[in-house]
């Protein structure tokens, strides 16, 4: 594999072999990460799309390489083993960052809209009527109960719930009516 050295300033030319120092022995961390970095950030700023990001996970690979370099060093190809660690690190990221953003989703609040003018009136007609009477009002007309099931729940005579229901829907229809002329008269 043919790995090019960055050239520093006033430096000598890239050595054919960046891994190993002329005399043979094994590269210096310090000679590794010259001769790598800038390659590897080129790599991922290609994958992640922004430098600095690049510049982070190749900067964390080469850190954790440096913690390992008795080891690493000792690999066939330890510029692999970084890259990988790097290419991990981008992956995890962008995984992180996709849990993130699916939580913020789920967090979003959701604005619903307030109740129109006849929900209003309905909710403040039905506050109106004695407990009994709503709550007939309520089981019956929007939980869909039938009479007899009233009956058993509340403890009382069929024939009670029909009339807390007929009285109940003859104020609400007055409070309505109420509610209706003055809305026209506005």
């Amino acid at each position: 594999m043919s790995v090019t050295r960055d050239v520093r300033a006033g430096g000598a030319p890239p050595d054919p072999h960046p891994d190993r120092t002329s005399d043979g022995s094994e590269l210096t961390f310090d000679d590794f990460y010259h001769a790598h970095f800038r390659g590897l950030v080129v790599q991922l700023r290609a994958y992640t799309g922004d430098v600095g990001q690049a510049q982070d996970l190749v900067q964390e690979a080469f850190c954790r390489a440096f913690a390992r370099w008795d080891q690493v060093s000792r690999y066939d190809d330890p510029l692999a083993w970084t890259r990988r660690v790097a290419w991990n690190l981008a992956h995890n990221r962008w995984r992180r960052l996709r849990t993130a953003r699916s939580w913020l989703v789920r967090q979003r609040e959701v604005h619903v809209a307030g109740p129109n003018p006849d929900r209003v009136a309905l909710e403040a007609a039905l506050a109106a009527l004695p407990a009994k009477q709503r709550r007939a009002v309520i089981l019956h007309y929007l939980a869909d109960m039938p009479i007899a099931e009233i009956a058993a729940q509340e403890r009382v005579a069929e024939g009670t719930v029909k009339s807390w229901l007929h009285r109940g829907r003859a104020s609400l229809a007055a409070s309505l009516r109420e509610t209706t002329e003055e809305a026209q008269d506005v």
